[in-house]
């Protein structure tokens, strides 16, 4: 009886650390089930899992130790040790938050001093007259960076496994919320929330699991560009710079951008339709629509209309930096033409440029609305987002 007691409270033990994190972690198979509310479970009463544990092994550990043949003081010795080792690498090592820390020193610099090369790709927020830029290789690796802009609270984050980036106020129930990064769901970073231990879906905002179940965060807009294409939009702008703390996590995220990870997780398939495939996608109320990335490469520009929304999506010469705008002024749906670097509606003739303003023409001075639009890996997007259609040129 004793040793069944043994063999059965560690086995349940050393099950539930392996469990726990392997249902929140990208490990072979993991993140393909919709087992959320058992790894949230399993999270959330942790403690009283390994009090219960602890109680099943306390009466056959001692009596082995201080009555027990020499084997039986081994085999319990050996059965302890295996549970702790295994606690201490599943609690203080694989945990999400152990291995991707936040930056211990916050700081930004305008043109002038910065140090992040601008070819690089980044994340930008403007509000007023003030706008920052948050590197992906940086937040790529932190998984969220916490901020403010204007005096507002902001939270940058980036997931490297969906390749999504947004930025979403922390405000929760009127409170500025702290949030830690708990582990992945389908792929996707999920963070915790201090107050509640909520768990919410970085891709999208909303809590999937908890007391806040349902709730989602206010996003704010932001884009993808290159610093380069963002500092001829903000001249002025501040560019979050390298925690040399965090040098050599920075430099093996350095190939990420380009797609050219060599991690089976973050590298980028380069044919269309791959589950690694990078795509474009556009959200319209419950209307979304998927673009594959290699099409607007090869023709620089996609037109397309969603309900009461005319689009138009251009890629500059650098091949990274996109935009997405609604292409109606004054109730008009314009038809653009690109020749070469040269942007026209055919409507008026008029010439634009990149940022959706017209420089000469029957509308100069006109500006077109810019829409959100998310670069991801097409596994991520059609997830999380299932009724997505796909977009084939005619």
């Amino acid at each position: 009886m004793k040793k069944l007691l043994l063999y059965g409270g560690f086995a349940f033990l050393i099950i539930f650390e392996c469990l726990r994190v392997y249902l929140i972690m990208p490990m072979p198979g993991s993140q393909r089930n919709n087992s959320i509310e058992l790894a949230y479970f399993l999270g959330s009463n942790k403690n009283i899992i390994r009090i219960i544990g602890s109680l099943l092994i306390l009466y056959p550990v001692i009596s082995f130790i201080f009555k027990g043949k020499k084997k039986e003081k081994l085999l319990a010795i050996c059965l302890s040790a295996t549970y702790l080792i295994i606690f201490y690498i599943f609690t203080y090592v694989m945990e999400a938050d152990k291995m991707f820390y936040q930056p211990t020193n916050t700081y930004f610099s305008d043109v002038s001093k910065n140090k992040i090369p601008v070819n690089k790709l980044i994340i930008g927020v403007a509000s007023g007259a003030l706008s920052k830029a948050y590197p992906i290789q940086l937040i790529g690796y932190h998984h969220q960076v916490r901020d403010s802009i204007n005096g507002i609270p902001i939270m940058v984050t980036y997931c490297t496994v969906c390749r999504t980036g947004r930025v979403y106020s922390p405000i929760v129930n009127g409170k500025v919320e702290e949030f830690r990064l708990v582990g992945m769901d389908h792929f996707n970073a999920m963070f915790e929330d201090a107050t509640t231990k909520s768990w919410w879906r970085q891709s999208t905002g909303v809590c999937i699991a908890g007391p806040l179940k349902g709730y989602q965060l206010k996003e704010i807009t932001s884009e993808q560009l290159s610093l380069n294409v963002w500092f001829r939009q903000h001249p002025n702008s501040l560019v979050l710079q390298p925690d040399e703390k965090f040098k050599e996590n920075y430099e093996k995220m350095d190939a990420y951008d380009k797609g050219l990870s060599k991690s089976d997780l973050t590298k980028r398939d380069s044919l269309s339709w791959k589950e690694k495939s990078w795509i474009l996608g556009i959200q319209n109320n419950l209307i979304a629509r998927t673009y594959d990335w290699n099409l607007l490469q090869k023709d620089r520009i996609i037109q397309d209309s969603l309900p009461n929304m005319p689009i138009l999506i251009l890629l500059e010469n650098d091949t990274a930096s996109f935009h997405s705008f609604n292409r109606s002024i004054n109730k008009t749906f314009l038809v653009f033409e690109k020749k070469g670097d040269t942007i026209i509606d055919l409507n008026t003739n008029s010439f634009w440029n990149y940022d959706g303003v017209c420089l000469e023409g029957k509308l100069k001075g006109s500006s077109l609305e810019k829409i959100d639009c998310y670069q991801e890996f097409l596994h991520s997007w059609e997830f999380f987002h299932p009724k997505s259609e796909r977009y084939l040129k005619r």
